[in-house]
């Protein structure tokens, strides 16, 4: 492992740099911001990542605080990665690198990977800003696969994958617009009930 570089400038902009800077550790926190993953789920889901660099930045993670490994007890026994408080902190952060880089977006590229559990970060963006919106769990259907977000507790988590009892189910079109639009317009179905599902049929309104 690399010694850590620095911008050597006391600024605290330039020390997150220096920790979260290097190309793939935001994206490696994207996938482990859905819970534990094993070394090769994380390699699945980074397609281009080359298994030095993504075993590098695991390495540099761990020692800056960001992520621990652990084994699974039987019958799993594989060894995860997940983060730690510090690094789940770096949700709001993504959130915002979210946002910001949506309008890039435009059409898939013939090369562009993609998951679907790469929308729930800027999604529980999304949800978060709804006014008045309870908890629960959403079911999100996309045309790649399903994720699942947690509301309601101080933050909100997402898995990859259906839920098993989802409190709502919201099914939204690929390049989805902003939520209440896309809501508002019918081009996102709801279905469900419950105060959840009701809240969601209605921000669009």
């Amino acid at each position: 492992m690399m010694p850590r570089r620095s911008y050597d400038q006391y600024c605290a902009v330039a020390r997150a740099l220096d920790t979260v800077g290097e190309r793939w550790t935001l994206l490696i926190v994207r996938e482990l911001l859905a819970g534990p993953r094993r070394y090769t789920d994380l390699h699945a889901d980074l397609p281009g990542v080359s298994t030095d660099v993504l075993a590098s930045r695991l390495k540099e993670m761990e020692r800056d605080g960001l992520a621990t490994r652990r084994r699974l007890p039987p019958p799993g026994a594989a060894y995860v990665y997940e983060l730690t408080p510090r690094g789940r902190d770096l949700l709001s952060v993504l959130g915002a690198l979210a946002a910001w880089g949506a309008a890039e977006l435009g059409e898939p590229r013939p090369t562009d990977a993609v998951r679907a559990h790469w929308a729930a970060v800027p999604l529980m963006r999304r949800l978060a800003a709804l006014p008045g919106l309870p908890g629960g769990v959403v079911e999100v259907r996309l045309d790649e696969g399903a994720f699942h977000i947690e509301l309601g507790g101080i933050t909100p988590a997402y898995a990859d994958g259906p839920a098993k009892s989802p409190d709502a189910v919201l099914a939204l079109p690929a390049g989805a617009r902003a939520l209440p639009d896309a809501l508002g317009d019918g081009a996102a179905e709801v279905t469900g009930e419950g105060p959840l599902a009701e809240a969601l049929r209605g921000a669009g309104a």
